[in-house]
């Protein structure tokens, strides 16, 4: 494919056409040939073996520095790993934990304090968050003056635990005697 010259400005981007994709010859793409590591037990080994080189190891700290989840980047990894046609979407999925587990390693003996990407938010903060988005739409709700006076006082400012949550019904519902 050409580049295309500047017009005006602004440069055209040499991207592929709408469609191109589809005119690609079957078994062209790396993800469209079987894979070179069939098996969980072989992606592990690759993995921590390219995982365990000094710059890998060094490009690893210098990510979870700037706060991005572990989750993230061992889910980045392996999605790779599908489109270079290393291994299959299931053996990804596989083996994901135990690339998790390796980049925890190394963030724990280098003393980076890491964000995993598996924390819950904590119930009150639930609420917290809920009635402040309550707050804030029915503020926005009385600037606009778009809704009666009545159905803005209708709307709770906080809410309780019990409100939150209301008993199963329905033709489905279990049934609790």
């Amino acid at each position: 494919m050409e580049k295309r010259n500047k017009v005006e400005g602004i440069q055209n981007l040499s991207a592929p056409i709408p469609g191109m994709s589809m005119t690609a010859e079957i078994g062209s793409r790396p993800w469209q040939q079987p894979p070179t590591y069939p098996t969980v037990e072989g992606a592990i080994e690759y993995y921590i073996d390219r995982l365990s080189s000094d710059e890998s190891t060094e490009q690893i700290i210098e990510v979870l520095k700037t706060g991005v989840p572990v989750t993230k980047v061992a889910n980045v990894m392996q999605l790779t790993g599908v489109m270079e046609g290393l291994h299959t979407i299931d053996v990804g999925m596989l083996i994901s934990p135990v690339i998790i587990e390796f980049i925890q390693l190394v963030g724990d003996s280098n003393n980076i304090k890491y964000r995993s990407g598996l924390e819950d938010i904590d119930e009150s903060a639930k609420k917290r968050l809920t009635a402040k988005a309550m707050r804030e739409f029915k503020n926005e709700l009385s600037e606009k003056n778009n809704a009666p006076e009545e159905y803005i006082e209708e709307i709770p400012s906080e809410i309780t635990p019990e409100e939150s949550v209301s008993e199963p019904s329905g033709l489905m519902a279990r049934r609790t005697t």
